[in-house]
């Protein structure tokens, strides 16, 4: 065994058929990260890192930046992703009990435009062959879904607005009685949905005082799935349903997301912000153009445009000193989701080398986490009202994932629209709504089932 990484990345073109990145989405516990037929995933693990607290993306990255330091890398590929290659996920906050991770698979295969790649990564002595890093794919996905999901954290932390009765069990629990395919029942989380409501509603209260602009609260509920939970099955299906989202899966973290925090290629820095959300089924039976319906409602809105630029504010300003040279939409557009629809904006950044080199992925993240569209505004009264309001620890919900190459290119986006694993037949769901002076507690509590939706239908929940 050798200290030093060694990766080989050959072409894989003529191995692959034309069903994209999902094609190889066969284990449960694979690592994912797709949009489109395109992205990356990785089978097994050679080296973890792991950490808790405020300064947790700047270790993951001085630890990243060490190991691929001497890496011994052979390349014939050489495009973003290619060589060695970590994925990642971060809890939301620095206050987390939730263990932050990069992973080191053993093997990943690639998709960009059209081109296919597969690296094999080691610590061993060994020849790395084409060859060889063939066969160890085949191992992999000849072993199919493995049936244990990954469990996140010891935390475990890792719709729409019908009214539906919530009844009581005899142990307490709360259920929503949706139709499932396999019995499967949804159970309430940290907060039952009245309470959650009483908590927008005090955070209304607080911003209306001046002491901040905007707040954003989640809540959890909880899928049991007596047949348990086939993650693989999942990821395929978020991939195909939401292909404008980019679908990840990381050591038992799911889902899949609209919003990217960072992407890093070369110099170029990219970000899409999110904020401002209408659920499609609200235009059933409108007149015209669903799109029109849309813009007229959201872009329409003050409301849902004053808590838009909020968040673009927000990721601008923290961007600024990393940057050279920086633009934005000037006026945001409408993303179309099967099932809402969000004003949206893409910021492109030329990255500014800070004290003799380009900023990392990780080091812009450690910036520029949390945004407004996640936390609210001022960062840290928001974050103090978060603890206060929610009732629950996020763990990775909201929180940076994605993946980083030793090149300093990457991909992160913000956690949302998912869900953790915590075992073979337990799912928590988690979702969140931007809070401003004028929202309406019943109306935040549809759009969180409307934010559940993707994971649910993938979960085989109907009704919702």
């Amino acid at each position: 065994m050798t200290s030093t990484f060694r990766t080989l990345t050959v072409h894989l073109d003529g191995n692959a058929s034309d069903g994209g990145l999902p094609q190889f989405l066969v284990r449960d516990d694979v690592l994912c990260w797709t949009r489109r037929e395109a992205g990356l995933v990785g089978f097994g693990e050679i080296a973890r890192f792991t950490a808790t607290g405020p300064e947790r993306f700047l270790e993951a990255d001085i630890w990243w930046r060490h190991q691929v330091l001497e890496a011994d890398i052979t390349d014939s590929v050489e495009l973003p992703g290619t060589g060695p290659v970590a994925f990642g996920s971060f809890a939301f906050s620095k206050k987390s009990t939730h263990v932050s991770r990069l992973i080191v698979p053993e093997i990943v295969v690639g998709v960009r435009d059209g081109q296919y790649w597969l690296t094999q990564l080691t610590f061993d002595d060994g020849e790395l062959t084409e060859a060889g890093a063939l066969a160890a794919l085949d191992g992999w996905l000849s072993g199919g879904s493995v049936g244990e999901p990954g469990v996140v954290g010891e935390s475990g932390a890792a719709g729409d607005g019908t009214s539906v009765a919530l009844t009581s069990k005899e142990d307490g629990a709360v259920v929503r009685p949706l139709p499932s395919a396999d019995g499967a029942t949804l159970h309430t989380g940290s907060l039952s949905e009245e309470d959650w409501m009483a908590a927008v509603a005090a955070g209304v209260e607080e911003i209306r005082t001046g002491a901040l602009e905007k707040l954003v609260l989640a809540r959890d509920i909880v899928a049991t799935v007596p047949s348990g939970v086939n993650a693989a099955q999942v990821l395929r299906e978020l991939a195909v349903r939401y292909r404008e989202c980019w679908t990840y899966g990381v050591d038992g973290l799911v889902g899949a997301t609209p919003e990217m925090l960072i992407q890093v290629e070369g110099r170029t820095a990219q970000a899409r912000v999110l904020a401002g959300t209408l659920d499609r089924r609200d235009a059933h039976g409108e007149a015209g153009i669903p799109m029109d319906y849309a813009e007229r409602v959201l872009a329409g809105s003050e409301k849902q445009r004053h808590e838009h630029e909020i968040a673009i504010q927000s990721l601008t300003s923290q961007l600024a000193p990393f940057s050279e040279a920086m633009n934005a939409h000037d006026e945001p557009f409408i993303l179309e989701l099967p099932n809402v629809w969000h004003l949206a904006s893409d910021v492109k950044a030329e990255l500014a080398e800070v004290e003799g080199h380009v900023p990392t992925c990780l080091a812009l993240i450690n910036a520029l986490h949390p945004t407004a569209a996640v936390c609210g505004t001022p960062t840290l009264v928001a974050g103090a009202l978060i603890r206060k309001l929610e009732h629950l620890d996020r763990g990775p919900y909201a929180g940076p994932v994605g993946w980083l190459d030793a090149a300093g290119n990457g991909e992160w986006g913000i956690a949302l629209r998912g869900a953790v694993i915590e075992d073979p037949h337990t799912v928590r769901l988690y979702a969140g709504c931007g809070i401003v002076d004028g929202s309406q507690p019943e109306a935040e509590l549809a759009e969180t089932w409307a934010k559940f939706r993707p994971m649910l239908e993938s979960l085989g929940f109907g009704g919702t």
